[in-house]
């Protein structure tokens, strides 16, 4: 099956930036500004010359809209396809993306405080829309921000990425942002001394800290299934209706 040129963009690979051996922030440059709602994710891959179709998955795009330059957060999977490939490309290379960016895990506007629960690349969409807000304000273009707050969990503290320093500074210099980076695998990151246990584990501890009233509230849950799943009851029994609930599962468990 051939790509309708008129359907994609054509981006170039800039740089791959690696946190353990099978997670990395991808760097591409696309040929004119991106725009997309945050939050949304992008169909990108690979066009090779012996397949009959082209290679492509969708990932959540955590750059800011409106820039040439897009990031996205990766998860290796050896018996994956794609990923493989994409580990291999050299800066230069070609990458193939659909002109169109959909999703509906966006910001609930009619709500001026969020909750957002996310495990490893999960965190993607959430630092995409963190971004824009940041971005709005400095230009002048957003007078009262909304209110975050991101659980971020990984196995160990490296699997957070660039993003945990990023969200962390963002924490400090802002009053509209909290982050909570957590770690499940203390035993094995003896130096980590943050919070300890998945994202499930201390969701409702920093929820119910954050007292943030349950009218105003919308939550989302990014990343593994069954964070996901537990997360979701959680947020239900500390009051939040269902349909205040919103989730981006990243695989389907079998």
């Amino acid at each position: 099956m051939a790509l309708d040129p008129d359907r994609y963009s054509v981006l170039t690979f800039v740089e791959r930036i690696d946190f353990s051996e099978d997670l990395a922030v991808f760097r591409l440059r696309a040929p004119e500004p991106v725009e997309f709602t945050p939050g949304q994710y992008a169909t990108i891959g690979l066009v090779e010359d012996d397949a009959d179709r082209p290679l492509l998955r969708p990932y959540s795009v955590a750059s800011a809209p409106g820039s040439t330059d897009l990031e996205f957060f990766i998860e290796r999977v050896d018996e994956g396809d794609l990923t493989p490939r994409l580990w291999d490309l050299k800066p230069g290379a070609e990458v193939w993306m659909r002109k169109k960016v959909v999703g509906r895990f966006v910001l609930d506007t009619d709500c001026r405080y969020h909750v957002m629960a996310a495990t490893v690349t999960g965190v993607g969409p959430y630092v995409s829309i963190a971004r824009h807000q940041q971005r709005l304000l400095d230009a002048g273009e957003l007078d009262t921000p909304h209110r975050f707050l991101i659980l971020h969990g990984a196995s160990r503290s490296w699997e957070l990425g660039t993003y945990y320093d990023e969200l962390s500074e963002l924490a400090r210099t802002t009053e509209w942002f909290d982050y909570v980076p957590t770690v499940s695998r203390p035993w094995e990151d003896p130096e980590w001394d943050g919070e300890r246990g998945r994202v499930e584990d201390v969701l409702r501890k920093h929820v119910d800290a954050a007292s943030f009233p349950l009218d105003e509230t919308a939550a989302y849950t990014c990343g593994h299934p069954k964070m996901i799943d537990k997360a979701q009851g959680i947020l239900e029994r500390s009051g939040l209706p269902e349909d205040a609930i919103h989730e981006e599962k990243y695989f389907v468990e079998r």
